[in-house]
């Protein structure tokens, strides 16, 4: 459609306004290398130094896993969530006294329990490369250019990664507008050094779960060593002795996983109708089997008890973000921005003719997508038994290695391959009986998605029902040794093609089933997004530069906003609970139930001290474990949990409404001191160390 010259300027600033809408509250969750400092001088009149942001990128961590985390201490302790050190807590409890129960301080080096499998990642440097990403993909198409663009990832994944120590990884940005090369010291020996009791660690449980007021202490302090010492940094953030008040400003510096934000409309109508709710069935029976797995006795229980915490998570946040995109003001706004950027686009000739078929492409490819996706995720649900991750990670490794780097899956190219192999090296415990409930349900899952004629079912389960071949696969494996891995690892191709091992030969069956779903789904819908997703960014750039936030990716972001309540029907919330309300909440009974040491030690503690808060800081999954800071970098909260409007922050921020939930600075240092008597991590956090 042509437009009048008049018309294109009036549709240019209606456009420019309606983008710039979403800058005006404290939302973002901003690139250290790309941090705008203009907007919180203006409003709060304070412009952090290159210093300040140096102190702030190196004193953050990243888990590996999926959580974050920041050192505490020039020896390198370092602050996560409890839940994020969940896992670690689990596996060295099996070695000794229950400390799911008990809960772990270490009285000194001797007694730090090392975490299996457990990666820290420092982020040392981030170098824009989207030069050089462009010029080896410029002129593809299709699978073209996905192939092209993951060779040059590889190669200067690759070039970057001097040594097992150093971990690159290239980061799209902007949905494909930019390119950066994040570079990171790895740490792999990490040790746990303070944990609470697990009915501490999850006061409330689901009930409480993305709700406030909240009394938790989702608090756990591991350390990082080198070289069989522990780390020496000059890089940590300080405590805070007085904490924020209401209307202080407040940063958040962590690792958000991902967000959806700048999805196109057709997008987040694929999330809407295709994903979203078939997660949601899934996990539903996954909650289904495990509380039916408890009732068996006390040892079922125990065994399935974070499991199950963390799949009613899952579950809260997929209902969550049901409802936000189910919301028809959000569909609204995203149909109004879309439509004010192609206007924009359309206004302009040589934007129009670069540009402006980009949506419909990626309109035609989530429609693919509906067709392909099922397949490919019900192959994806395999690795949700550790045993049968386990057995695919290892057929994988070894058909992966005999391939140039620059041809592999991304997840076993050279860059990646220490993470793969400490996977596969970690001695941990399994339990068989919930990998025999988890591979049941899993392959019934494949079998129902696909249907009983589908090839792959008939390679995955013959003649024989999913509980048949979970019964006999688990209860004949041997994965579950770690010497046992690791040999097969070592033994390569001729090792794991010959293995016997029944969940290695289930692995080896569908992988190719497995691999081809993926391969059709990677060609035909992702490649087709992603190139026309980097061509709507450079859209944006050419309209409003680049003042917009790119969504998350699970790399470091610094956001910001104030202590805050909000307003819940009619009523106010306070930005605070206290110690008080912790023993007042307390029933008894799981998941109210306050541990003996907590009830012991009541009259020592301080009830008035704050236990949590929240900020209007935007923050997303990912974000769990991630320091409050103050203007002058010192700790004033640890990031647990989101409101339950955070939820819907996987597409929009709503600063009426959205908050990040933290535990306190003082109700750390008072547990750590009434309760837990922690002397020893409390001197390091105070700066003086043991």
């Amino acid at each position: 459609m042509k437009y009048a010259h008049t018309f294109r300027l009036i549709v240019a600033a209606v456009a420019a306004a309606a983008l710039a809408e979403h800058t005006i509250a404290d939302e973002g969750m901003w690139p250290l290398n790309r941090f705008p400092t203009g907007p919180l001088e203006q409003r709060y009149h304070f412009t952090p130094t290159k210093q300040w942001l140096d102190q702030a990128q190196l004193a953050s961590v990243r888990f590996a896993d999926g959580c974050s985390g920041s050192f505490v201490s020039s020896s390198g302790l370092v602050m996560t969530n409890y839940h994020c050190a969940l896992e670690c807590v689990e596996a060295v409890s099996e070695k000794g006294p229950k400390l799911l129960e008990e809960g772990f301080s270490a009285g000194s080096p001797a007694e730090e329990r090392q975490c299996p499998g457990m990666e820290l990642n420092q982020l040392t440097s981030m170098t824009d490369v989207t030069a050089r990403v462009s010029a080896a993909t410029k002129g593809t198409e299709g699978d073209r250019f996905a192939a092209a663009r993951k060779a040059i990832f590889a190669t200067i994944e690759r070039e970057c990664a001097s040594s097992d120590d150093v971990r690159c990884e290239v980061v799209s940005l902007y949905r494909g507008g930019k390119y950066d090369l994040y570079k990171y010291r790895r740490f792999q020996d990490v040790r746990l050094v303070f944990a609470p009791e697990f009915d501490t660690g999850f006061f409330g449980g689901d009930p409480d779960n993305f709700m406030f007021p909240r009394y938790n202490l989702d608090l756990a302090f591991v350390r990082v060593y080198d070289a069989g010492a522990p780390l020496r940094s000059t890089h940590w953030f300080p405590w805070s002795a007085d904490g924020a008040t209401a209307g202080d400003l407040v940063f958040v510096t962590g690792h958000p996983g991902g967000t959806s934000r700048q999805y196109t409309v057709a997008q987040l109508e694929f999330e809407r109708d295709v994903r979203l709710p078939a997660h949601l069935i899934y996990y539903s029976e996954t909650r289904g089997l495990l509380t039916e797995f408890q009732r068996r006795g006390a040892d079922q229980a125990r065994r399935a008890g974070a499991q199950l915490v963390l799949v009613e998570n899952s579950i809260k946040v997929l209902a969550g973000e049901f409802a936000a995109i189910g919301n028809p003001a959000l569909l609204a706004r995203k149909r109004s921005e879309e439509s004010a950027l192609q206007h924009a686009v359309a206004a302009k000739p040589a934007l129009e003719r670069q540009y402006g078929s980009a949506w419909k492409a990626v309109a035609m490819a989530m429609d693919r997508k509906r067709e392909l996706w099922p397949r490919n995720a019900a192959f994806s649900r395999l690795s949700e038994s550790e045993l049968l991750g386990q057995a695919i990670s290892l057929v994988r490794l070894a058909r992966e290695q005999t391939k140039p780097n620059e041809q592999r899956l991304p997840e076993f190219t050279e860059a990646a391959l220490p993470a793969v192999r400490q996977r596969i090296e970690a001695s941990k415990p399994y339990s068989r009986e919930i990998e025999t409930v988890a591979l049941a349900h899993i392959l019934t899952h494949l079998r129902e998605r696909l249907g009983i004629d589908d090839p792959a079912v008939k390679a995955a389960l013959g003649r024989r029902s999913p509980d048949e071949i979970a019964t006999a696969a688990i209860a004949g494996t041997k994965l579950d040794d770690a010497g046992i891995r690791i040999a097969l690892m070592k033994g390569g191709t001729a090792a794991v093609e010959a293995s016997s091992d029944p969940l290695v030969v289930l692995a080896r069956a569908v992988d190719p089933f497995a691999r081809d779903a993926r391969r059709q789904l990677e060609d035909q819908v992702d490649a087709v997004v992603d190139r026309n997703m980097e061509l709507i960014a450079q859209a944006r750039f050419a309209i409003e530069g680049e003042r917009v936030y790119p969504d998350a990716t699970f790399t470091l972001r610094l956001t910001y906003g104030t202590i805050k309540g909000w307003n819940e029907g009619g009523k106010e919330v306070p930005p605070f609970t206290t110690i008080a309300g912790l023993y007042e909440r307390n029933t008894g009974s799981p998941p109210f139930k306050l541990p003996e040491r907590w009830l012991n030690r009541k009259s020592r503690v301080r009830l008035e001290t704050p236990l949590n808060l929240v900020a209007d800081t935007d923050i997303i999954g990912g974000n769990s474990g991630s320091p409050m800071i103050g203007r002058d970098g010192r700790i004033v909260g640890l990031i647990f949990d989101g409101n339950i409007h955070s939820i819907g922050g996987e597409y929009w921020f709503d600063p009426a409404k959205n908050r990040s939930v933290a535990v306190d600075s003082r109700g750390i240092r008072e547990a750590l001191r009434s309760v837990y008597q922690a002397d020893r991590v409390l001197q390091e956090i105070a700066g003086r160390p043991d």
